[in-house]
């Protein structure tokens, strides 16, 4: 059956790239509501579901926007974290164009989710069940598949200089327990040489230590190092988890990414629901 949250949950933080205060506020909410997101600082601002047609930018994260042009960034931990718990129905109120990063993971949210719980609602939890291989390769050919499994699973691939990073590879399938151990905890990364740059184009003004890992050569800049070995690739399966969650209902399929981001995933879903023999919404 289909679930919303027990009761209201706040979080209070700045964004990642304006580095503005933003509160956070989830809701409980009705079956058949999806992920709904408003920007509660803006007068007669509409509500905007959590779907990939209304992601309206992807660079360095992924930005909803209502049909009046107000912006919510950066909302893909949240919603790996909500797909995880299986909370098909929220409200999300925020009070600036940007989410509150936390932890640049997701383990804050999750943990909130964990301890508030979750209602069963009356209505059955619907899932989208991929029937035939779909994909998106651009022009570097950096490529992310779609296609037909049993289970929802992840192989991501990511190859950077750095020895520290390097090669690194995810293959497994998603599971709550998984997702605890290895990906909640796992934060936003960059290069220190990248962080002029950025902030040149006005973001990560909100970033630090405390939110996101930075690497100098091969030296992790962060106190205790990463949080798990692959702490990096295992922060983009969390982007792509929350990203995948656009699709409107949890994803029964396998995705396959090479060196990939927001970009290509709501590429791919783009890719996905252009052709209605792509998959099947089904009821289990």
């Amino acid at each position: 059956m289909q679930h919303t949250i027990a009761q209201q949950i706040t979080f209070t933080g700045v964004g990642l790239h304006s580095g503005a205060a933003s509160v956070l506020t989830l809701k409980p909410a009705a079956a058949d509501t999806g992920v709904m997101f408003r920007r509660i600082d803006v007068a007669g601002a509409e509500m905007v579901k959590a779907l990939y047609a209304n992601v309206v930018d992807t660079r360095n994260c992924t930005c909803l926007a209502d049909t009046a042009g107000n912006t919510i960034s950066t909302i893909e931990h949240l919603m790996a974290a909500l797909s995880i718990m299986k909370i098909d129905n929220v409200l999300v109120e925020v009070t600036a164009p940007e989410m509150p990063i936390m932890d640049g993971a997701a383990a804050v949210f999750f943990t909130a989710l964990r301890q508030v719980g979750t209602v069963e609602q009356t209505a059955p939890r619907r899932y989208l069940k991929v029937l035939k291989s779909v994909r998106f390769t651009d022009d570097k050919g950096n490529d992310v598949l779609l296609e037909p499994a049993d289970k929802f699973s992840v192989r991501f691939e990511i190859e950077f200089p750095s020895k520290i990073v390097g090669h690194q590879v995810f293959d497994a399938v998603i599971t709550p327990e998984l997702f605890a151990a290895e990906i909640a905890s796992c934060r936003t990364f960059c290069e220190k040489t990248q962080i002029d740059y950025l902030r040149s184009m006005g973001l990560i003004r909100g970033g630090s230590l405390d939110n996101a890992v930075v690497l100098d050569g091969e030296t992790i800049l962060n106190p205790g190092g990463f949080k798990v070995p692959n702490e990096c690739v295992n922060h983009k399966v969390l982007d792509a988890l929350g990203d995948m969650y656009t699709a409107g209902f949890p994803v029964i399929g396998r995705l396959t990414a090479q060196k990939t981001g927001h970009y290509h995933n709501n590429q791919v879903l783009k890719a996905l629901f252009a052709d209605k023999t792509n998959y099947e919404i089904i009821e289990e």
